[in-house]
């Protein structure tokens, strides 16, 4: 993994409307997509039956649930963005999100994070990030949100 992009809320406030990070690519292994489906329940063939997936799915193959993907985008923001001076961060959620294209088993992702907005909240920022998820190989992204992040003194 490679060093992280730190910044403070004084660089961000500069670099609003810019791209702050890209990950670092991420493999999804099937063992994650099956773990994924047993901590949700969600246990549909095209994403934990690799036979029946090559035979019935248009993808060849099984692919990762579009939460699953969503989830990542904490593990991928960790691991790329640190924003210093302040002490918590939570997740706020999100004002939009599309599953724009399919993450096949073994496929590598990485996300993109553009500061889109930040403003002062109570002991704290908000921060809004328009994220792109890229999978490895992929004409389009396979998932776009507009996520909201608090962070606290």
């Amino acid at each position: 993994m490679s060093a992280s992009t730190i910044v403070s809320v004084e660089q961000l406030r500069a670099r609003v409307g810019s791209e702050i990070a890209v990950s670092d690519w991420l493999e999804v292994t099937q063992a994650r997509i099956d773990e994924f489906a047993e901590a949700t329940g969600d246990r549909q063939w095209i994403h934990v039956d690799p036979e029946r997936a090559a035979r019935e799915s248009p993808y060849g193959r099984t692919v990762a649930h579009g939460f699953l993907t969503l989830s990542l985008l904490a593990h991928l923001y960790q691991e790329t963005v640190t924003v210093t001076g302040l002490r918590m961060g939570i997740n706020y959620g999100f004002n939009r999100v599309r599953f724009t294209g399919p993450v096949p088993s073994g496929a590598r992702i990485r996300a993109r994070f553009r500061l889109a907005a930040l403003e002062d909240i109570p002991n704290g920022v908000q921060m809004t990030w328009d994220v792109k998820v890229e999978c490895e190989g992929a004409e389009r992204p396979v998932l776009v949100a507009e996520w909201l992040n608090r962070r606290q003194n």
